[in-house]
């Protein structure tokens, strides 16, 4: 009784942000501009119209849904996906969904291949979207990829008897603030979630503390600690080819922000006195947003010459690169970008987005440097710290010294790469024991 007036109440708060949110997300949708697809895209899926193709690829197989909201999850995601299915037989399969249109694309790119009906949007959180999907997909479990917690879903799969399990979870600092002030309503929500495992001991501590049940909590490890080498791209080995051995600087997973794109404070801060010191050094420039391709393109022409890496696969007479910046306004790629670098910086940490996945470069053994603001990877960039495989800067400037030091000594830039590549070596099996802990769900 107690849950049904507490889930009539969140229905109504739902709908009322829905109701005064939708000017602005019509607006988004039907005026012209650049974010008009993304704001249209799966919205029929999001209201709970289950695609076809979805409905035809579950019929008569045994479901395992998996929720990964972006790409960070998708790529954490990619290798549980992969083994799993090799660990059940024939009569299972594995749909996912994403929130974000960017997420999508990349779902569709790492498991669409063989089966594209199988990737699809995840439902808004009523009722009758929530419903619709479990109806159709009847899933034996649901695997949530880090943070993304609904109420209404956890509810429904609960009164079903479907397990849930929260996989790679981590509780930013922001949340765990946020969370605690509300933990007496928070916890119950929690408590409806049948298995957490977390990236590290103090994701497990503060997601206990939060009010789910001790029992039902445990760290394993960052699945992002095994992901697999990224495919070939086309992209990164044409830059490798035309960059004819100039040194390689990638800034990846850039973001926007209220005062100033971080694009433009790395161009201004760090790229500045690099070109004076070294002019041939060639930077790639990945955004984290497709939508802000353009943005991106058009601010890196006003710091000297520049080329897409789009325009760049059009090219049939490229013999060397003269550009001093390629935007990457591709998707799936920057992981091989990285795999090209000498030096790497991993953005979201120069402004206050709690950073990105320092891992992806270091991998390759390539030195990263990152800005203050990485809450959303503190046991990664913790290990780093301390096998002194990752610089830290406080602000723009000592992004700038930090990127001297790194071309001024590049024996010394080698040898904290290694450090770095070693910490990703040592903390691998993550997705195993996962593996293991979902396959005891399913088979309950």
């Amino acid at each position: 009784m107690v849950q049904s007036v507490v889930m009539a109440l969140y229905s109504l708060l739902l709908m009322a942000v829905l109701v005064v949110g939708a000017p602005y997300w019509l607006a988004r949708m039907f005026l012209p501009g650049k974010d008009r697809g993304r704001y249209r895209a799966g919205l029929r899926q999001r209201l709970g119209r289950v695609p076809a193709q979805l409905s035809a690829a579950v019929a008569g197989r045994k479901v395992v849904w998996v929720h990964a909201v972006s790409v960070g999850e998708v790529l954490a995601a990619t290798r549980l996906v992969a083994d799993l299915e090799t660990a059940l037989d024939e009569g299972w399969i594995i749909v996912v969904s994403t929130t974000t249109a960017i997420g999508q694309a990349l779902a569709k790119q790492r498991f669409g291949a063989e089966n594209a009906g199988r990737v699809f949007y995840y439902p808004l959180d009523f009722a009758w979207a929530v419903r619709a999907y479990l109806r159709a997909l009847r899933p034996r479990l649901l695997v949530l990829m880090e943070s993304e917690l609904w109420p209404r879903m956890l509810v429904e799969c609960g009164r079903r008897g479907i397990p849930v399990a929260v996989v790679n979870a981590r509780v930013s600092d922001r949340s765990f603030t946020r969370g605690m002030r509300v933990r007496a309503v928070w916890g119950n929500v929690l408590r409806m979630v049948t298995l957490f495992l977390a990236q590290g001991e103090e994701d497990a501590r503060r997601v206990v503390a939060l009010g789910a049940r001790p029992d039902a909590v445990r760290a394993i490890g960052n699945l992002k600690y095994d992901v697999r080498a990224p495919k070939a791209s086309r992209v990164a080995e044409l830059i490798r080819e035309a960059a004819a051995g100039r040194p390689i600087i990638v800034a990846g997973s850039t973001v926007d922000d209220r005062y100033s794109p971080e694009e433009q404070l790395f161009l201004q801060a760090a790229m500045g006195p690099v070109w004076q010191s070294y002019p041939d050094t060639l930077l790639i420039l990945a955004p984290r947003h497709p939508q802000r391709f353009d943005e991106v393109a058009e601010l890196a022409s006003d710091f000297g010459s520049s080329i897409r890496a789009t325009e760049l696969l059009r090219r049939s007479d490229i013999t060397a690169l003269t550009e001093k910046i390629v935007v990457l306004d591709t998707i799936g790629d920057l992981a091989a970008a990285y795999g090209i670098a000498d030096a790497a910086f991993v953005g979201g940490s120069l402004v206050g987005r709690g950073g990105h996945n320092p891992l992806e470069p270091a991998r390759f053994g390539v030195p990263v440097v990152m800005g203050p603001s990485f809450e959303n990877f503190r046991d990664i960039v913790a290990k780093m710290q301390a096998a002194k495989g990752i610089g830290i800067v406080p602000d723009a400037a000592g992004l700038k010294a930090e990127m001297m030091r790194l071309l001024n000594d590049r024996e010394a830039a080698q040898a904290m790469g290694q450090r770095g590549r070693k910490v990703f070596e040592a903390q691998s099996g993550a997705t195993a024991r996962a593996v293991e802990a979902l396959l005891r769900l399913v088979k309950q």
